[in-house]
């Protein structure tokens, strides 16, 4: 895996992390009894997101060191997810199905 496959991979673990951890503990107005006038009961009142993007950045680097890990270690590999047999076999890059591409 290069350098920019690694910082691809945890912004991507990140940001799905992010997206997972933004709604717990959601102090809201209406469960403080504080509401703004033409706001919604439902909107945030204290959102601790500075709070969230460190739990967050933990989560994200335990999971990038176990995914980022068995796709070095080649434990689990493309191939392995080849359903349909598309790939062709394994030494040949240019296999297809209709002739060699070779030819």
């Amino acid at each position: 895996m290069s350098i920019a496959s690694a910082i691809v991979l945890f912004m991507v673990i990140w940001f799905m992390t992010f997206l997972i951890v933004i709604p717990f503990r959601i102090d809201t107005q209406g469960d403080l009894g504080e509401i703004v006038p033409g706001t919604h009961a439902g909107s945030p009142q204290n959102h601790h997101l500075k709070k969230k993007a460190w739990i967050t950045t933990g989560i994200t680097l335990v999971l990038w060191v176990i995914i980022g890990g068995t796709i070095v270690s080649g434990v689990i590999s493309v191939r392995d997810i080849d359903l349909f047999g598309r790939m062709g076999p394994e030494g040949s890059m240019w296999h297809s199905e209709s002739g060699s591409a070779a030819e």
